[in-house]
């Protein structure tokens, strides 16, 4: 029997060492972020709503998002993780996600403890309502019963900080969705200090291992956080599409300034990558080791 995605995330994890994600708008990033070698791809909700230029606020269908990392996933051997938001609304939903994504192959779900419709994150001036921490656990619990194969990972992921509440609630929601039947639980915070989300690890007296996205505190690097030791995952939440972002305009304002593309050639992927990345479907050639 082939072993599923879900599978090889869930042995990944049990190896007890922390992985590496990137998040991805589609599925060139995601052969890109395994070209790089990282562990795993975050089919990440703002990196796919940026790429069809709307806010991360639950605009976007399930079904769009699921089209956009479906297509990731056919496109690498690395596990991707599905970035589920709120899960589309209560626990009933919750559970036919659950099915959905886990039919389309991939290793994983988040949902998170947020209001429908959610705001993203890191957004100055967001709305950030939590829902009561018994109807998300209801929801994760819902997640946990429709997934079909046990090895597929569920996170449950608390906004307690990015809303302003504090470490003691944080860490409270992080108990109950634990004991929901959680496997990882994702804190996340807007400090531009990682001290925050630090004091809420080593505070942790829990069994689930956590996931962080040091977006705003970049100096907590892999190194530090392995020391933690409660650390399951970190990921690099958007910088795939920031990274193009600046790249493109930055070219394309020089090819109008200078009538031309004579000055950007050292700035291009020559065709012959390109092509690499484009091969032949199901021919994928693992990444080559460094």
């Amino acid at each position: 029997m082939t072993a599923t995605k879900a599978t090889q995330l869930r042995s990944l994890l049990g190896t007890g060492r922390l992985l590496a994600g990137v998040g991805a708008r589609d599925a060139l990033d995601a052969r890109l972020i395994e070209e790089a070698q990282f562990d795993f791809v975050w089919a990440s909700s703002f990196c796919i709503s940026a790429a069809n230029c709307v806010p991360d606020s639950s605009i976007l269908s399930m079904t769009q998002f699921l089209d956009a990392a479906r297509a990731m996933n056919e496109a690498v051997r690395l596990p991707v993780v599905f970035d589920a938001d709120t899960g589309y609304g209560d626990e009933h939903n919750v559970a036919y996600a659950t099915k959905r994504i886990e039919e389309a192959g991939l290793a994983a779900l988040c949902i998170e403890d947020k209001v429908f419709p959610k705001q993203t994150s890191l957004r100055a001036g967001g709305r950030h309502a939590l829902l009561p921490i018994e109807e998300f656990a209801r929801k994760v619990e819902s997640a946990v019963s429709a997934r079909q194969n046990e090895d597929f990972v569920v996170m449950a992921r608390t906004e307690a900080l990015i809303a302003g509440l504090g470490q003691e609630e944080a860490l409270r929601r992080a108990h109950a969705y634990e004991e929901a039947g959680a496997d990882c639980i994702l804190l996340h915070s807007k400090s531009r200090s990682a001290s925050e989300v630090v004091q809420c690890l080593r505070a942790w007296t829990g069994k689930a291992r956590f996931v962080i996205v040091p977006t705003n505190y970049p100096d907590l690097i892999e190194p530090v956080i392995e020391e933690l030791g409660t650390v399951a995952m970190v990921i690099y939440g958007n910088h795939t599409v920031r990274v193009a972002v600046k790249a493109v305009r930055d070219v394309l304002s020089e090819m109008r300034a200078v009538h031309g593309i004579h000055t950007v050639g050292d700035r291009l992927a020559t065709l012959e990558e390109m092509f690499s990345l484009q091969r032949d479907f199901g021919k994928a050639e693992p990444p080559k080791e460094a």
